[in-house]
């Protein structure tokens, strides 16, 4: 059962989300996918917060279905650092940061790191272009709704692409919003796999 949420924190994620669904909902579909020239995106400064232990939310309660077609619950995850990205295949950034993301992923899944997209409001079949032309080995969750996007509320994702880096308390350690590189996120990833 999800926890009980207070109404003003409710409302202010409705809201939050609200204004990431209208953001990206601005143009036709027409024209996207990998190599579309669609530009329905929030677009973020690639600005980067870090959280102290003590402030830290967390988001255990996040489960979804993977692009394949099977379930994923965050909370498996535990005791690992995760890296979360949210992205779209006709989001022209997050076809940018994608060789960054794959790159971290590879480098760092030996120290126990593991790595989750979240395909936002996007059709399943361009999602799946998306990750065969980039190569991404790495498993993604189909939100085409914003459900699982919703349950990040605490500290919300705002921009397509984002990415959350949670510590292995399933914390958010770290936030990126906009395009990451890999000078950008590698650190991010190496200092939390190095807490205690």
């Amino acid at each position: 059962m999800s926890p009980r949420i207070s109404p003003p924190r409710a409302a202010t994620a409705a809201v939050a989300l609200c204004g990431l669904l209208a953001g990206c909902a601005g143009t036709s579909a027409s024209g996207s996918g990998p190599d579309g020239g669609d530009q329905r995106f929030i677009s973020g400064d690639g600005n980067v917060t870090r959280y102290e232990p003590a402030g830290r939310k967390s988001v255990q309660d996040v489960t979804g279905e993977r692009l394949d077609g099977t379930s994923f619950k965050l909370s498996e995850l535990k005791g690992k650092v995760v890296v979360v990205n949210f992205w779209a295949s006709w989001c022209a950034p997050c076809r940018g940061e994608a060789p960054s993301l794959e790159q971290v992923h590879t480098e760092s899944k030996g120290q126990g790191v593991e790595f989750v997209g979240v395909n936002f409001k996007d059709s399943k079949a361009n999602a799946q272009a998306f990750e065969r032309k980039f190569k991404i080995t790495y498993p993604s969750l189909f939100d085409a709704d914003g459900q699982v996007t919703l349950a990040f509320r605490e500290v919300p994702p705002s921009a397509i692409p984002s990415t959350l880096v949670l510590d292995r308390q399933g914390r958010i350690a770290a936030r990126i919003i906009g395009a990451t590189t890999y000078s950008k996120l590698n650190p991010l990833v190496a200092k939390t796999v190095q807490e205690k």
